[in-house]
């Protein structure tokens, strides 16, 4: 699995959930809601520092982003690209296939 994190998107984790250089976000599979890939599961976010046992990891802009082992289930067989909707003044999550 690989994580990517546009400039835009970068911007609004800096600028709404103030992260800043050292900081973690950790994304996650919750129950309710749906996806593009998932029925009845939604992607969460939350800030987390210490990543335990990530399956997948990257830095941008001196921040980690990644997801634990435990939420393999939610995320496998996609990357997860992450960009600024403008619309909805927050992330949008793109999955796409990575035959994993």
């Amino acid at each position: 699995m690989k994580i990517t994190i546009t400039d835009a998107a970068s911007k609004w984790f800096h600028d709404d959930m103030g992260v800043t250089t050292g900081n973690g976000v950790r994304f996650y599979g919750k129950t309710y809601g749906k996806t593009a890939v998932h029925s009845g599961f939604s992607i969460g976010i939350m800030r987390d520092d210490e990543p335990h046992q990530p399956i997948a990891i990257t830095e941008k802009d001196g921040v980690n982003y990644y997801v634990n082992d435990r939420d393999e289930w939610f995320f496998t067989g996609y990357d997860l690209t992450v960009d600024f909707d403008e619309a909805n003044d927050g992330p949008k999550y793109e999955y796409t296939p990575n035959n994993e």
